[in-house]
């Protein structure tokens, strides 16, 4: 098994912890008070999405205050709303959207731009895809996770949004605004600037 793929595998129960069951609230009973406005429902769904959440944005904008910050106004946002949640997707999904769209404006004002993500990332693996292939990496889940957080910001939005959060292509198509085809040219693109990162650590022990 090759590298990327070793990678893909050593995350994958991380990415399936993070689906959520669609269309299922376990505390339904919670929500409905809170679009009565109640705010100790409010704090009770705070308790219980705040830590997910800010890992959410902090994946993104790489930043702890920042994220802290962007986690606390997308749910004074997804409160404000609440109205406007149709039920469709479970309620984490549809709190999640808001946190990811928040962390991707706060990259759009570092002059992030999604619009050519390709073009944004500047910083490209040159390495030959085969040679990534063939070797393989020993390295833990909170590794990958660490040497993600080092990776410039296009890199590391893409493999946050498909490895940890569980999007599928078509889905960072639509949060990123690109075409599907850019999200998987640039997640193989990522996965080998990561496999670098990942090679480096392994030198220095």
């Amino acid at each position: 098994m090759g590298a990327a793929s070793h990678i893909t595998t050593s995350l994958y129960t991380t990415k399936m912890a993070n689906v959520e069951a669609a269309f299922k609230n376990l505390h339904q009973d919670i929500l409905d008070a809170c679009k009565e406005g109640d705010q100790k429902a409010q704090f009770q769904i705070y308790k219980l999405y705040y830590k997910a959440m800010y890992n959410t944005s902090l994946r993104i904008v790489n930043d702890t205050m920042e994220a802290e910050d962007i986690m606390q106004e997308a749910f004074l946002s997804a409160f404000d709303k609440i109205d406007t949640y149709s039920g469709t997707v479970s309620f984490g999904a549809w709190l999640k959207k808001i946190v990811i769209n928040r962390s991707l404006d706060a990259l759009g004002k570092r002059k992030a731009v999604f619009e050519d993500i390709e073009a944004h990332v500047g910083i490209r693996d040159d390495s030959h895809e085969d040679t990534a292939r063939s070797e393989e990496i020993d390295v833990k889940v909170e590794e990958v996770k660490e040497a993600i957080e080092n990776l410039p910001d296009g890199y590391r939005v893409i493999l946050s949004l498909y490895l940890l959060e569980g999007y599928d292509h078509d889905e960072i198509a639509d949060i990123l605004k690109i075409s599907s085809s850019t999200s998987r040219s640039q997640l193989s693109r990522a996965k080998h600037k990561l496999i670098g990162e990942l090679r480096k650590g392994n030198e220095n022990y």
